[in-house]
Formats: C-alpha cells, structure tokens, sequence
C-alpha cells in the first residue's frame, strides 16, 4: 500500500465498509454531515481541481479555513495531490499572515469567507499566491470553492512514502514569531497508532468535540487523525470556544470524548458550579497545550465524574508523547511516556539528571517533525539526532511520573534557588478566589529577581486579596516563592491555542 496517509484515513474506510459512517458534522451554521464516502469522493475532486488548477505537487497551499467540513475535503484533498497543505491560525493579524504566507511561499490559498477581510492585505502582497480561492462567496480577484470543484473528478491518490512531507504546521508563536514545522505522512498513524489507541483509546461509536481547532497540532489529532483511524464521528464548531459555547455544544451534541485546554476547562469549571452539570454521555475527557493545574482537575472530575487526562505535546511531535492514562491519573503531574515514546531529562551540558532532580525534557518518538523551513539552525538545535528538545523543565518522581516545572526561559532562581512559575501558579489558582494566575520573573530594587503575579479573579472583589495570596502562597510551596507583586488583571495574554504568552508578562513587568 502506498505510504500516502489519506489512504489509510480516508479510502479505507470505504473499501472497509464503512463508507456510510459519518466522520464529521458541523455544530454551528448550517450544520451539515459529511460521511466517509462522500470525503473520499470530495478530497479526491479537490485533489483533481488542484491538478487543473497547476498547482504542482510538493507546492505549498495555505489553509485559513474555520473548522467546517470543508477543512478535511481540502487538507486530504492536498495529500492525495501531492501538494503540501499548510492549516493556518484563523485568529491572527493580517501582517503575521503575511510573515506566514512569505515564509511559506504557498501558491494557493483556501480561505473561509468571514476570514477574507482579515487576510485580504497579506493575500494581495503576496508574491508567490497565484491563486486564492474562497469557501464562500467570492471577492474580487479570488474564486469561489464551489468554482474551483466545477467539472472536477475524483482523482487517485498520488503514490507517496510515509517520510515524504506530507503538511506543515506553524508554531503557536507563545515565545515570538511561528515556525514552519514540516511533518510527514507516516507521522499522521504514528500519533493515531500510539496516544490515539493506546491513552485515549479512541471507539468506532465515539463522537468527539475538540474545542482545540484543527489549525493546531493537538486539535488536528483530536477532531481527525484519531476518529477517523476507526471510523468515528467529530464534531466541528467554527465559532470561538468560550465556555458558554463549550458548554451548549456539549449538551447538544452529546459527545463521548471532549478535549480541551487548561484556561477553557478552568472558566468552564467556574460556569459549571453556577448552572449544573448537562446530561452527557461522556466518557473521555483530554487537556494539553499547558499544563492542569490540580485543582482544576479535581473540580472537573467532581463535577462531571470523569477524569481529565492531563498530557504533554507540542507542534514539533505532532501530539501528545506524555500523558496520564485512563486508571492512572495523578493530577498534578503530567503522567508518563506514551506508548511508543521515551523521554529524559538532561542538564545544561547534556548530561541526564538524577530522580527528583530539574532538567530539560528530550522526546523520542516516531512522529517526530522532519524540521523547520528555512531555519537551519533552530533545526540542529530542536532536532538532535533521534531526540527532540521541548524546552520544557521537569522533574521525576520516584514512582515515574514527571511534574512539569516550566519553560526553559521561564525558570529563575529565588535566594539561589530554581522556582518555576507553573509552581506558584498551581498554588494561586487552588485559591477559591481565583480563576487564573501566571507569574513570571521581576527584578527588585537590589536588582534580584522574584515572582510576580498576574492573576484573574473569578470576581471583582479584590480588597485586602493581595495579602491573603502572598500567605496563601507560602504555606502551599515555600516561604521563598511567593509573589512580591501581585497585578489583578481581566485577562492575560494567550495564544489562540490557550498558551499564556508569559514574554508578553515579562516584557510589561520590567
């Protein structure tokens, strides 16, 4: 069989008997249904409208699209062309498009009509974009979709190997521009085959809500690869996650398996103590992008009497390498190794640490990106051989499990001693008053640095707060870590993805 992923996410399943089976439906808009059969007939005329259009094989098309049922007719479309699908966040500004768009230099462009005005700058300075098609009514210079599929015929799926570059994905940009991260075909099973199968354990009868959207590398996973290696349904939103539109879909759509992010499930937990719980069959619940804080877990699994899987991924693996597991949850933790992947901590020269001990998180795993575009040297850094650098800051527990303590670049030392933010944060938000909380390092008067705290509050009130937090804060981790300042805030800096932009924090506090 051909290494060309769309074979075994899409074709197969018609071949299989499943052509009937619904793979995707839309919550929102005009909610429509999309089966297994009727995407493997459309992504293959996407596939031969490409070809008509001259877009070559290996080019790149950039995708802007809402998560909507055309999402997948396009993404597997691309693959079985041959061309390089580049899924983009819908939530930037126009002068990073254009950054993205450049950097890529992707000749075609799919764009959701509601997102044209916001593109239409970076599209139109493009020097590479030849053509730019719209899902949608289309604008002047642009083609609509509906055009673009005129007279197309379902194509065969070009002959490919599973380390062909199948599609890229461009970092979240938490720590300043995106990157183009490149993935190959074989990397689509590998995720489906290892954390798909084997933690989250996905069904054939399974319906999954992924407030994560499918630009993101967590949610490309959750709403597609790992529903659709078994022929299950996914449910698709194309309006923003706000816990009020989490909640409704979640009622509504009655789905097995939800997955979503720290900042969503804490809001959500807080609108949930108010109203109750809806009646839901849900069996399965998922979070990454940052760590769960502890308490929010607890409250969830109070409340709906299922865990939240807490995990660790990152656009650079594709998906989750660390997790806790169904029957092996320690909130608190981010668990241990997926299934087909190894980690270990090292220090600043490379060398591993001891138990218990601090130190940078290497992966190995084979969904492992192929690198960067055009940035040769952040690849020798990131990619070492079979290991991959996350930059990211953990401890071992003795009975194996690891605690996430930070970004590289978030760590600092108190009076000699490493403290990480995500510490001090966990013992913020386990405080009744707050909803959420990010620290980030801040020099004094001496020119010694220590914590400061930005910080959310579940209501207004903040009189003599500061205080009862500073106290709070030392008898939860330490005497040393807590806050000197404390800033009350309505919200703090994210990514679309729900990542705290802590450099954002650190930058404003100096």
């Amino acid at each position: 069989m051909s290494g060309n992923a769309a074979h075994y996410f899409v074709d197969r399943h018609v071949g299989e008997g499943r052509g009937h089976r619904r793979a995707f439906r839309e919550a929102a808009g005009r909610k429509r249904v999309l089966t297994y059969r009727e995407l493997a007939e459309t992504s293959a005329c996407v596939a031969d409208a490409l070809t008509r259009a001259g877009v070559q094989r290996e080019a790149r098309a950039a995708m802007l699209v809402l998560d909507q049922i055309e999402f997948p007719q396009i993404f597997w479309g691309c693959l079985k062309a041959g061309v390089v699908p580049v899924p983009i966040n819908t939530l930037l500004a126009a002068p990073v498009y254009e950054v993205i768009l450049n950097d890529s230099r992707a000749t075609c462009l799919f764009v959701s009509e509601e997102l044209w005005p916001v593109v239409q700058p970076a599209a139109e300075a493009s020097q590479h974009l030849t053509r730019i098609v719209v899902i949608g009514s289309a604008a002047d210079g642009t083609q609509s979709f509906d055009v673009f599929m005129t007279d197309a015929t379902p194509a065969e799926a070009v002959d490919t190997s599973e380390d062909d570059v199948a599609f890229w994905l461009y970092s979240s940009g938490s720590t300043g521009q995106p990157k183009g991260v490149r993935h190959v075909h074989g990397s689509l099973k590998a995720t489906a085959d290892t954390y798909g199968a084997q933690v989250l354990q996905i069904q054939p009868d399974d319906v999954v809500f992924s407030a994560a959207k499918l630009f993101f590398a967590y949610g490309l996973g959750n709403a597609m690869t790992f529903p659709m290696s078994v022929g299950a349904e996914a449910i698709l939103f194309n309006g923003r996650p706000t816990p009020g539109a989490a909640i409704d879909i979640i009622a509504t759509e009655k789905p097995t398996v939800f997955c979503g992010v720290p900042t969503l499930y804490a809001a959500t937990v807080a609108q949930l103590e108010q109203q109750g719980v809806p009646d839901v069959p849900l069996r399965r619940c998922i979070s990454a992008g940052e760590a769960l804080p502890e308490e929010i877990g607890r409250s969830w699994q109070r409340l709906w009497g299922v865990d939240i899987l807490d995990g660790v991924g990152s656009t650079e693996m594709l998906h989750i390498f660390l997790s806790n597991a169904p029957d092996d949850v320690a909130y608190g933790t981010s668990g241990r190794p997926v299934p087909g992947y190894e980690v270990r901590l090292v220090d600043e020269h490379g060398a591993d640490v001891d138990t218990g001990s601090l130190g940078e998180m290497l992966v190995r795993g084979a969904s492992a990106a192929d690198g960067y575009w055009n940035k040769r040297d952040k690849s020798r850094a990131t990619f070492e051989g079979e290991w991959t650098r996350t930059g990211d800051k953990y401890e071992q527990t003795e009975d194996g499990r690891y605690v996430y303590c930070g970004r590289t670049d978030d760590m600092f030392k108190v009076s000699g001693i490493w403290v990480s933010p995500f510490e001090v944060e966990q013992a913020l938000v386990s405080h009744p008053a707050v909803l959420e909380a990010a620290v980030v390092a801040n020099r004094d008067g001496d020119g010694l640095e220590k914590p400061r705290a930005y910080i959310v509050l579940k209501q207004d009130e903040a009189d003599g707060l500061a205080d009862e937090l500073r106290e709070f804060v030392k008898d939860k981790v330490g005497k040393w870590k807590y806050p000197r300042w404390i800033d009350f805030v309505e919200d703090l800096p994210k990514t679309a993805t729900g990542k705290i932009q802590r450099f954002k924090l650190r930058e404003g506090a100096q």
